[in-house]
């Protein structure tokens, strides 16, 4: 029977059995998986599965809909511990990637999505929830850009070997998903059976937590999950469609990227301890309505694929900013309401998810650069709501209109 230890005991288990080790390994398990799947989504809908901006968009909804009903989070970790919930998430996750490649239709695409989704979306609402109540506060930014990282060296080994192997020994993407898919479910298995169940100080609230004083925190996820979404979506699948990138090729790009996640995120997170989260995040959304509006003009203009290459991983580099996010949350929080408002966060990130792709599909087929201008649109909403973020956002003062150490509103 697995054993349960408390945080505050943790230290004296061996330094792999830690919480912070488990953390640093479930970061590195979940993007073999994931990331797999992205690099070679577009190529395989489009040479397999014949999709066009619309069908692609409607893929998107349909894998967003599980981070929409996040919120279910609450109900489980009524019955299972978070621990055990994340890790069974991720199980799924990797199982479902892994048979990804046995249904190349539209139907049988998006079926397997959606288990995929519940996997991932379940994982990572949990993940967060046990990173901020796992890491103390002083610690939080500077450790999370070091999982960033861990995550970005996972996803470079596995898009290296796509790169370096998929012509040389002619792989598909039946042995390519099977393999990541069961990489990732076999290290969440060993994870779920190796380590204790580690026992937060603060218990966490088991029921939807809503909270007046985090209004900010809401705004800002709802525009951050609108945004990022339309890049998810829409920015490789124009890398393909436009400019008719292969699969090495597109891995190739993604490579850079990782690269670049690997050396900036623990200075990224190093920038957030330094000078808070309202002016990280001030960059990052300034950044993102500069490189939507780019993307935007590559399309009108007819600006070329070196410009469309270097918007990608700056792109990808801007949004690494978003730990800050999660930190400016720790600071206002109670420490109890942690894991229900991860969950509600969640679904807000997800709202304009569901209906976003698939909406704009059908505006990609009119208009590519309207898609693009209406994603630097919401960066610059996101902008204005960062400037609401105090110096020193604490309990009482989570927003530059509260009054200093003023009782927490509910």
């Amino acid at each position: 029977m697995t054993r349960t230890v408390a945080l505050a005991d943790a230290r004296q288990l061996p330094l792999w059995q830690r919480p912070r080790s488990l953390l640093f390994l479930m970061a590195a398990a979940m993007p073999i998986a994931f990331a797999t799947w992205s690099a070679l989504l577009n190529n395989f809908v489009i040479e397999v599965a014949q999709f066009d901006g619309s069908d692609i968009g409607w893929l998107h909804t349909v894998r967003e809909i599980p981070g929409f009903l996040a919120i279910g989070v609450i109900a489980l970790i009524i019955f299972i511990r978070e621990q055990v919930l994340g890790l069974v998430s991720l199980i799924l996750l990797g199982v479902a990637t892994a048979i990804t490649a046995w249904f190349p239709s539209l139907g049988g695409i998006l079926t397997i999505t959606m288990l995929s989704s519940i996997g991932f979306h379940y994982y990572e609402t949990v993940n967060q929830s046990l990173q901020l109540q796992w890491l103390p506060k002083a610690e939080a930014p500077k450790v999370l850009g070091l999982l960033l990282a861990v995550g970005s060296a996972a996803t470079l080994c596995s898009y290296g070997l796509i790169v370096m192997l998929w012509e040389p020994l002619g792989l598909t993407y039946m042995t390519v998903y099977l393999l990541a898919g069961g990489l990732t479910a076999a290290i969440a298995l060993f994870a779920l059976l190796a380590y204790p169940q580690f026992a937060s100080p603060n218990p966490q609230l088991k029921r939807m937590v809503l909270r007046r004083r985090y209004w900010l925190y809401y705004l800002l996820q709802f525009m951050s999950g609108a945004r990022r979404q339309i890049f998810v979506v829409f920015a490789g699948f124009m890398m393909v469609e436009r400019f008719g990138f292969d699969v090495h090729e597109v891995t190739a790009l993604f490579l850079i990227n990782l690269v670049a996640n690997m050396i900036f995120a623990p200075l990224l997170g190093r920038a957030v301890a330094r000078y808070g989260e309202r002016r990280t995040l001030n960059v990052e959304y300034t950044g993102l309505v500069v490189v939507f509006s780019l993307y935007g003009g590559i399309y009108y203009f007819g600006w070329g694929v070196l410009l469309a290459s270097v918007l990608y991983v700056v792109d990808h580099m801007f949004f690494a900013l978003a730990l800050a996010l999660k930190t400016y949350f720790q600071k206002i929080a109670d420490p109890g309401d942690i894991a229900p408002t991860a969950a509600v966060a969640f679904t807000i990130n997800h709202i304009a998810a569901v209906f976003l792709p698939a909406g704009l599909g059908y505006l990609w087929l009119i208009s590519p650069s309207a898609v693009f201008v209406t994603a630097a649109g919401m960066a610059a909403g996101s902008l204005v709501l960062s400037l609401m973020i105090p110096r020193h956002p604490e309990p009482g003062r989570e927003t530059i209109f509260a009054r200093p150490f003023a009782a927490a509103a509910e």
